[in-house]
């Protein structure tokens, strides 16, 4: 039996999407909670439209952040394992099958994020973006990762009440919050692992300023958790913040020609060359690809700009 916990603020045509899904799956012994934090928009009346077809519960509260919203769901819910998502994904039919099929030997666990079919044409670009190998180094979705370990991300991750009770949840507002509980599970000792067929389609941010603005903040996050867990800080959390810099001069040789060598400006195209074709061909789609180069661009600048801030400025 499962509790699905769900904060939510000012989305309500999500809910509405995410409940719909629900509702197909073919595992039915699930309750599902919704959060409102403190929304202006509420979606009460899209949960009223789903209480004869779910185990629903709606509760309004002031606002506090999705990860103390979570807590407070976990506090309400009636099972003894807890699924969180966030209000902008959609349930793929046998997703919580697929969950009771392995959470018997997981105390915790996580599941990829993917792009739907009917996704708009930005939206799998940004998906592209967010776990391609060319981007991210295909760290996402994967057993290990560069953190140390796999770390369940709360888009799509589940614990059992257990490890609430001993962690006492999510212990700060935004910033990280789902990284920060993920390590202190492992530290806990608890079984953490990935469910690679447990996955959601993630809808993510609807415009590039959006998009700019949620990678930036991942950057500053990354600097402020290695500062409070040693250790989680690896080589590889610097390659965005070199090819900020690098794009940096790439513009400027624009400018000053000779400023940096022919052969690394060669390599600088080249590079997108590789990610639009690689996009393209994942997606079928030429205008994809040329998403794709620019949903990566912004990806890389936006989180090396967060982190050399943080990383300089604090």
């Amino acid at each position: 039996m499962y509790s699905i916990i769900v904060p939510v603020y000012n989305r309500p045509d999500e809910v509405d999407e995410l409940l719909a899904s629900l509702s197909k799956q073919a595992y039915k012994h699930f309750e599902v909670l919704i959060i409102e934090d403190g929304s202006t928009n509420r979606c009460e009346d899209i949960c009223k439209k789903y209480s004869q077809l779910l185990d629903l519960q709606y509760f309004y509260k002031d606002n506090t952040g999705q990860g103390f919203s979570r807590n407070f769901g976990f506090q309400k819910a009636k099972y003894d394992y807890f699924i969180v998502f966030d209000s902008d994904v959609i349930v793929p039919p046998n997703y919580l099958q697929t969950v009771s099929e392995n959470t018997n030997t997981l105390d915790a666990f996580g599941g990829p994020d993917a792009s739907s079919p009917d996704f708009s044409d930005l939206q799998k670009a940004i998906n592209y973006a967010m776990t391609s190998v060319f981007t991210t180094g295909g760290i996402r979705g994967k057993k290990q990762n560069a953190g140390g370990g796999f770390q369940p991300r709360s888009f799509n991750m589940g614990f059992s009440r257990t490890v609430f009770e001993k962690t006492g949840g999510f212990a700060q507002r935004d910033m990280g919050e789902d990284i920060e509980l993920s390590i202190r599970i492992q530290k806990a000792g608890f079984r953490s692992g990935l469910i690679e067929k447990a996955f959601v389609y993630h809808k993510r941010r609807g415009n590039f300023k959006d998009f700019f603005k949620q990678i930036f903040s991942f950057g500053k996050t990354r600097i402020i958790l290695s500062q409070k867990h040693e250790g989680l800080l690896k080589l590889v959390h610097f390659f965005p913040a070199c090819f900020t810099i690098f794009s940096m001069l790439f513009c400027c040789s624009l400018l000053f020609n000779g400023l940096i060598p022919q052969i690394i400006q060669t390599t600088y195209l080249a590079y997108f060359l590789a990610i639009f074709i690689d996009a393209s061909v994942e997606n079928k789609s030429i205008k994809i690809g040329v998403l794709g180069v620019l949903s990566s661009f912004i990806q890389l600048n936006a989180y090396g700009m967060g982190f050399i801030k943080q990383l300089i400025f604090g």
